[in-house]
């Protein structure tokens, strides 16, 4: 039977040879360093003066957009899929990216039955390449009266 102390020489033998084949510097070389510091670049809001959470926030070259709704009439799924979109491509403008770089797509929607509708508004916003996307219908609706909300991870540029 191995002792312990030969399994842990091999496992990190095993890491290292794994480091070396997929480079060292590669969290580094993607703007994940250990150096790299949160960065609050969204609006934070605020309830009875105890911060919720954070519109947005950047992590070396990656930025987290929290969701975002539209909170107006017409209650209608593709006006509100237009309007939030519009608010993530500003976002993301606004900070260094585009939709076509977003990585991560989640999509709330209030009613499961707006799935295609909010396709046809989505279908071609990201570009030839569409991040990877999660939606699901949530229970009791999206907050704010939005018909959806979306949120997200890009990429930064340098």
């Amino acid at each position: 039977m191995e002792n312990q102390t030969t399994r842990r020489g091999t496992f990190k033998k095993l890491g290292l040879g794994l480091a070396a084949l997929f480079g060292a510097g590669s969290l580094k070389a993607q703007g994940n360093s250990s150096n790299a510091r949160k960065e609050v670049v969204g609006e934070v809001t605020q309830n009875a003066r105890v911060p919720l959470f954070s519109g947005a926030v950047k992590h070396g070259n990656t930025l987290y957009i929290a969701g975002k709704g539209a909170h107006v009439e017409p209650f209608e799924i593709k006006a509100h899929t237009e309007i939030v979109l519009q608010k993530i491509q500003e976002e993301l403008e606004r900070n260094g990216s585009s939709m076509e770089q977003v990585l991560k797509v989640n999509v709330y929607l209030a009613d499961l039955a707006d799935y295609d509708a909010m396709n046809e508004v989505f279908r071609g916003r990201f570009g030839p390449n569409p991040p990877v996307r999660t939606t699901v219908a949530t229970y009791g609706g999206v907050p704010g009266n939005s018909l959806v909300e979306i949120d997200c991870i890009a990429a930064v540029n340098d």
